[in-house]
Parts: structure tokens; C-alpha cells; sequence
């Protein structure tokens, strides 16, 4: 990673540099960032529905998809920008800042417009006239990890979206893709603890797309947490085997806030807080 520079740490002991998602909340502090919601934006009651189940959680933010990558053209392609004001509307009204995914240079204004985060896909990971767009974009970034990427060619990515300007990039392990397929990735932990000492750039997990099985997506998350990573991002879904998207991997609202609850005497053990339901962070007991 010679030629890497603006992502990794200056020296050994240097701090993660904290990446602003909303006034009060950042990925990178001592307050863990929990990202909550469906795979798909599919109406403004599904969204409503998800939103009030978790803001009485510690889970501070907002997931959706607005413009879905899918490997059937024939699948659920997302309401692309029906969803993104969807979005917004939900975020403002519950007072949970958005992320979402940009899939196209074409679409980073629309979603600039709308949302608090601007998600690249696995599948975007090193889509480079992408990454170089949303670097000359003053939102936070939320960069997945390629399903085959080496940790040089993740940092290399991010190192695009630096290079272009902007600051504000998190790092998102996600599973990489391997010869077992009990689960759908595999979940690379030591990914985390590698990242987190060569980069200064905040780490989270998304243990939903590592497992494509819902009744493995706690365990992965608390795992997570006692890693190292600055947060999780997890899908859930008031319906899960009704979502158009993803359903074997999503947990319930109820189950998600549950999630949150369970998390809390994890963090403390690693020094981390939690939100509260009112929305202040304090240390878990």
C-alpha cells in the first residue's frame, strides 16, 4: 500500500478521525453509529413503519435503497428517485439522518439532494469515474468493500475518494465471497482490526450481507462491536418475508431494536457507548 497515503495513519498511534453524519453524531468517536432499514425503499408506509420502530432504539440512522443493483435485470431495479424523496421525507420527520446508495455518476445530484450519506455498493467499489465524483462531493461516504477486493485494492478505492477532495469516507466491511455457501459471504473480522490499525478512516460492519441469513445477523454484529468497528449498518423490515429485496436476511424492526438493546454491554467492554432512547449517548452499563 506504498502508494496509499491519505488514508493511512500517519504514525501507529494515531486516532481514527471521526466522519460527521449529523450535528452530535459521528462514526469514528466514542458513540457507536447503528444504520437500521430495508434492503429497498418500497413505499412511504414501509419507511414510516420502519423509522418509528427504531428511533425509540438506540439506532441513529436511516438505510434504504433508492436505485437497486440487482443480478437479474428482471429483479426490483428500486423507485429511484419516488425513493429517494421517500427518504427524506422519513428522515426529516423522525429526526434520523438518511444513507443511501449512488450507483452512477448520473445519479449523485439527485442523491445529494436527498440524502445525509452517499452508500458505494460492493459491486462499485472500484467503478473509479464514480469514486472520483462523489470525492468532489462535500457528503460523508460509506465505501463497501468489494466481494473480492484484497484489503490494498479496499484502501486504494477510498484512496480515490480522498484524493478528489473529500475527507469524509467510512470504510464498510461486508463479507467476501468464498468456496462456502452456507452463508452468503464470509464475514472478515480480522479485515477490521487490520483496518482499523493502518487507516485513521472509521470501520463498520454490515454483518446482513456477510450472512444472507437473518438468524445469523446478531451474532455477527455483537462480534463486530467486540472487533473494533465503529458501527453496524443491518437491514430490517417491518415484513421481512414480504420485502421485495434481500428477505432472508433481514430482521424484523422489533428484532433490530432488540439488536441495539443486546449491544450495550458489549460496547462498554470496549469502551464504546450507545445512544440512548432519547437520543443522548451514554456508557452502557
Amino acid at each position: 500500500m506504498k502508494n496509499a497515503k491519505l488514508a493511512l495513519k500517519t504514525t501507529p498511534e494515531a486516532a481514527t478521525t471521526p466522519v460527521q453524519l449529523a450535528p452530535g453524531l459521528a462514526f469514528g468517536a466514542e458513540e457507536l453509529v447503528l444504520i437500521g432499514g430495508p434492503c429497498a425503499v418500497e413505499n412511504l408506509e414501509q419507511m414510516e413503519a420502519v423509522a418509528a420502530g427504531l428511533r425509540a432504539s438506540p439506532v441513529q440512522a436511516l438505510r434504504g435503497g433508492a436505485f437497486k443493483p440487482r443480478t437479474s435485470p428482471y429483479s426490483f431495479q428500486g423507485l429511484g428517485v419516488e425513493g429517494l424523496q421517500i427518504l427524506q421525507q422519513v428522515g426529516r420527520r423522525y429526526q434520523m439522518p438518511i444513507v443511501t446508495e449512488v450507483m452512477a455518476v448520473s445519479q449523485i445530484p439527485d442523491v445529494v439532494a436527498h440524502a445525509d450519506m452517499l452508500q458505494i455498493g460492493s459491486r462499485n467499489m472500484q467503478n473509479f469515474d464514480l469514486l472520483k465524483a462523489v470525492g468532489e462531493t462535500d457528503k460523508p461516504v460509506l465505501l463497501k468493500r468489494g466481494l473480492a477486493a484484497t484489503l490494498e485494492e479496499f484502501v486504494g478505492a477510498a484512496e480515490y475518494v480522498l484524493s478528489r477532495g473529500n475527507p469524509h469516507v467510512v470504510l464498510c466491511e461486508r463479507g467476501i465471497r468464498s468456496f462456502d455457501t452456507f452463508t452468503r459471504n464470509v464475514l472478515d473480522l480480522g479485515a477490521v482490526v487490520v483496518l482499523k490499525q493502518l487507516t485513521h478512516l472509521p470501520v463498520i460492519v454490515d454483518p446482513s450481507h456477510a450472512a444472507g441469513k437473518w438468524e445469523l445477523v446478531a451474532p455477527l454484529a455483537k462480534a463486530a462491536i467486540a472487533a473494533g468497528a465503529d458501527g453496524l449498518i443491518v437491514e430490517c423490515h417491518p415484513q421481512p418475508d414480504q420485502s421485495v429485496s434481500d428477505a432472508r436476511q433481514a430482521l424484523s424492526v422489533d428484532a433490530m431494536a432488540q439488536l441495539a438493546g443486546d449491544l450495550q454491554p458489549i460496547a462498554a467492554a470496549v469502551g464504546r457507548t450507545l445512544s440512548t432512547v432519547d437520543g443522548t449517548a451514554q456508557l452502557a452499563a
